[in-house]
């Protein structure tokens, strides 16, 4: 028997949309996927051999555990956030307040871990990747919505979110820009946070694994909360995004906060840390060299996101009565209304399966999401241009 805390069998039965999927290929029709975001099969010719060859380095075959991760790494780390507060003239953040993971997924649940009993509460948003939640759930963790509104641009339901503190919530998680909106907090929107949170000894986790991409030409990053802040602060990073090496598996958690309440739970994630020691030594070493290299990787990503944007953008303006682009401030993803013109869709069938059932282009659907409209739908800016303006083609005809 397995643990409640796992989906039932049920639950492990493809979807409707996955089942049209699978069906669309076995008959060998060319399916335009914008769904996917994985960077090592965006045709970007990344990673170079010669970065792959520094995972051989000699050190390697030696275990010298670091609860918070290897030294030389975590300094590493800290040089690139430098980089990227330097604009805020955000202080440094010491490399003793860095503390390494496999990924961005092990971080929120190490924070959980740290943070919460069982039936405590987490604050996250909506809409956002679906994520969060079961891991939330597999930490016996309650995770509790909070609204993010789209007026034009998206904003912090500050109301919402005042709802739906408790007695029990320990934590409230930030993702900058978000996944799927591409949104990031204004300084008034983080002071707000702050504000609520500073009083109940709430900590703030910010999820920023797709800051080093804005959408705006001349942006360096995006807004970060890895300045000075009034609550204990986590922010989480990794090179899955930031330098396009997701099979590399390294991610990190850095601490930053007033010292009184911070310095407990510093020590208590280095204890979390040290069982698990799940940053293998190869990837550890390599790892300045990864971040080193990472501009190369991001000048491609954002040439290709910039691309794909602007042929959104070109849309709209063909078609303004077919589709509208929301607004945003970065990432890899898009979020569109499309109208199905002179198509209808048939009852029960959303956006997504009328993309997929008549255009065979397969997009993800807005309660994938939690998105509240079903005329949304959400676009990865990562595929090949060619793909990318064929399916929108398709879908506007």
């Amino acid at each position: 028997m397995t643990s409640s805390r796992v989906p039932d069998s049920a639950e492990f039965v493809p979807n409707r949309l996955a089942g049209m999927l699978t069906t669309k290929r076995i008959e060998g029709r060319e399916v335009l996927d914008l769904t996917g975001t994985d960077p090592t099969r965006a045709g970007l010719e990344w990673p170079p051999p010669a970065l792959l060859a520094s995972l051989g380095y000699e050190r390697a075959a030696r275990h010298d555990p670091d609860p918070r991760g290897a030294p030389a790494a975590r300094e590493a780390v800290a040089a690139y956030l430098a980089s990227r507060a330097e604009p805020d003239g955000a202080a440094a953040i010491p490399p003793e307040r860095i503390f390494l993971t496999s990924s961005t997924s092990e971080g929120y649940a190490h924070l959980f871990r740290l943070l919460c009993d069982p039936g405590d509460e987490v604050l996250i948003p909506r809409p956002s990747y679906p994520l969060i939640e079961p891991i939330a759930r597999l930490e016996c963790v309650r995770p509790v919505s909070y609204r993010l509104a789209y007026d034009g641009r998206w904003r912090l339901d500050i109301d919402s979110l005042e709802a739906s503190v408790g007695p029990r919530t320990r934590a409230v998680v930030v993702v900058q820009p978000n996944n799927p909106t591409g949104s990031c907090l204004d300084a008034r929107e983080i002071a707000l946070i702050e504000a609520i949170a500073a009083p109940r000894g709430i900590v703030v986790i910010s999820d920023e694994v797709f800051g080093d991409f804005p959408w705006a030409a001349n942006a360096r990053t995006l807004p970060s909360l890895l300045g000075a802040t009034r609550v204990p602060t986590f922010t989480l990073g990794g090179i899955s995004k930031s330098c396009g090496l997701p099979q590399m598996k390294v991610g990190w958690i850095a601490a930053t906060g007033p010292a009184e309440p911070l310095s407990p739970l510093l020590q208590g994630l280095e204890w979390i840390l040290d069982l698990f020691l799940s940053v293998g030594s190869p990837a550890a070493g390599a790892l300045p060299g990864f971040l080193a290299s990472r501009r190369e990787f991001q000048a491609a990503m954002r040439a290709r996101v910039a691309r794909n944007l602007e042929c959104l953008r070109n849309a709209v303006a063909r078609a303004p009565d077919r589709i509208d682009l929301y607004s945003g401030d970065g990432g890899w993803t898009a979020i569109a209304r499309i109208h199905p013109g002179g198509e209808s869709t048939p009852d029960g069938e959303d956006l997504a399966e009328w993309a997929l059932a008549r255009h065979d282009v397969y997009l993800h659907p807005a309660h994938f999401y939690d998105l509240e409209r079903d005329d949304l739908a959400v676009l990865s800016l990562v595929p090949d241009p060619d793909v990318f303006e064929r399916a929108l083609s398709r879908l506007l005809g």
